[in-house]
């Protein structure tokens, strides 16, 4: 996937189309496309560069901001070099942070997420703030975004939604085709691009005619918390090996972003797309009470029989809202609940991988009791 997308955006760059790195699914990538330009995800899932950013940032600080941080200091990142624009949308404390000191050497633009998403003017502030990105594609890329631009733009993504969607629901079979390992490598960092919608389809066409043969007693888990970055796939992998396929993952690299279109019928696609990304149930939000209702949704559809939360270490808004989704888990839907706090480092996948054993082999005895 890596290869393929620096190939991409090499012949894009050639062509002198712009490409604008993002770090949150909050930034509307319809905007982006519309604007001619290149929506390309610059999360960090690599432990290698953590140290480099330890040298500015704190060492107790959430691995992927480290690990972003440190592409950004040691120069490794192809995607981030070639970036025109880096948009930075106040999220955590930790990413606005990191944010200001990237933007004496690169170009940034701070997009503000209305924190209290569910007050009356906070869809209107976005709005506003939507459409003042806008604008900042167009003065800088001396472009103008039309309607019908943006249209089509949705329309795009609506699609590339639609067919991971469907990719999604291959798990909620018995016997799913694939494993939730297998389900996130269908997931590009660039965003519209037509190979990658071309292969979904090619991909669904496959797996509809697979039945990937379940091992014994094979445990359906939803995973829950944090966005699972390219390269920091390691827990994913250690549930799975202990005999579990990872059914549905609610993270922002999983279900969350996908759920919802961008409504092709209103007036102003500015507005419809501001409305699609003001749904996103964050935990920076407050209260984030759609995240719990994705939940329950999630719980019924994929049937689960337990729920596995990750949580990177230092992410204080998914550690503390973990509290919320335990008590969902256990006294709502019945379902053992376990968190795990980690970082991008190995040295506790043994104790990992025990504390996930134990938690199965649980759920067996019940099961055959």
């Amino acid at each position: 996937m890596i290869e393929h997308c620096q190939d991409f955006v090499e012949i894009a760059k050639g062509k002198g189309q712009p490409v604008v790195g993002i770090m949150c699914e909050f930034t509307p990538r319809e905007i982006i496309l519309a604007a001619g330009a290149l929506p390309v995800c610059l999360c960090g899932g690599s432990a290698a560069t953590i140290p480099a950013a330890e040298q500015v940032l704190p060492a107790n600080l959430c691995p992927l901001i480290k690990s972003t941080f440190g592409y950004h200091a040691t120069g490794k990142n192809p995607f981030l070099n070639r970036a025109d624009l880096i948009v930075a949308e106040t999220t955590c404390d930790g990413k606005k942070k990191m944010f200001e000191l990237m933007s004496p050497t690169r170009a940034m633009y701070v997009l503000e997420l209305p924190q209290k998403a569910g007050e009356p003017d906070a869809l209107e502030h976005w709005v506003q703030e939507v459409r003042k990105f806008k604008a900042h594609l167009e003065n800088q890329f001396h472009t103008q975004i039309t309607d019908e631009k943006l249209r089509a733009a949705c329309r795009l993504m609506n699609r590339e939604r639609g067919l991971r969607r469907q990719l999604a629901d291959l798990m909620t079979r018995d016997h799913p085709p694939l494993t939730g390992r297998q389900l996130i490598e269908l997931k590009s960092i660039i965003s519209g691009m037509e190979a990658d919608l071309q292969q979904y389809e090619n991909a669904l066409n496959f797996f509809n005619q697979q039945q990937r043969q379940p091992r014994k007693s094979e445990i359906r888990v939803l995973l829950t918390g944090v966005p699972i970055v390219h390269g920091a796939e390691r827990v994913l992998e250690l549930i799975e090996a202990a005999g579990a396929v990872v059914v549905a993952m609610e993270n922002c690299t999983g279900l969350k972003p996908i759920l919802d279109d961008v409504d092709l019928d209103e007036a102003d696609p500015v507005r419809a797309i501001a409305k699609k990304y003001h749904h996103l149930p964050c935990s920076v939000m407050t209260p984030n009470t759609r995240r719990f209702e994705m939940l329950r949704t999630l719980a019924a559809k994929f049937r689960p029989h337990c729920v596995i939360e990750l949580v990177w270490q230092a992410c204080l808004t998914y550690d503390i809202e973990s509290f919320h989704v335990r008590k969902l888990a256990e006294d709502e839907l019945q379902l053992p609940y376990l968190k795990i706090t980690t970082d991008y480092s190995p040295s506790d996948s043994a104790r990992i991988s025990a504390r996930v054993e134990a938690l199965f082999e649980t759920i067996r005895e019940k099961q055959s009791s």
